[in-house]
């Protein structure tokens, strides 16, 4: 059974960083691709960015230049790195796992089948 568990999150200044991290139980870890994705209440859950198994990654226009998704593979871990923060990002973040994998990352929700408890991310004004 793969598990995620998401940390890293907090409350962070306009302009100011923060690094998501979601750790990953299982062996099978480098051939999933990953994703990350944020839901504010009232609002359909949406696609921050995702990863595939070679590295080739996908961005959300609204974060495009700001965020940046990595993976290390040795430690079971995809990082979601945000910088330039800015109230509108401010949303619970989820990672989730399309285990099926493939050289193109994985925009669409469906395709993922193992997601992480989530972890909120609050920026002030």
């Amino acid at each position: 059974q793969v598990q995620l568990v998401e940390s890293g999150g907090g409350l962070e200044q306009a302009g100011g960083s923060l690094r998501l991290s979601c750790a990953a139980s299982g062996r099978a870890f480098s051939t999933y691709n990953l994703g990350w994705f944020r839901q504010t209440p009232g609002k359909e859950r949406e696609v921050v960015g995702a990863i595939s198994q070679i590295h080739m990654t996908y961005y959300a226009d609204s974060v495009k230049g700001r965020f940046t998704i990595s993976r290390d593979n040795a430690k079971n871990t995809v990082y979601l790195q945000m910088n330039s923060l800015k109230p509108e990002d401010t949303a619970v973040y989820y990672c989730a796992a399309d285990r099926t994998g493939t050289h193109f990352a994985t925009r669409s929700q469906r395709q993922y089948d193992v997601w992480g408890q989530g972890t909120q991310v609050t920026v002030s004004s």
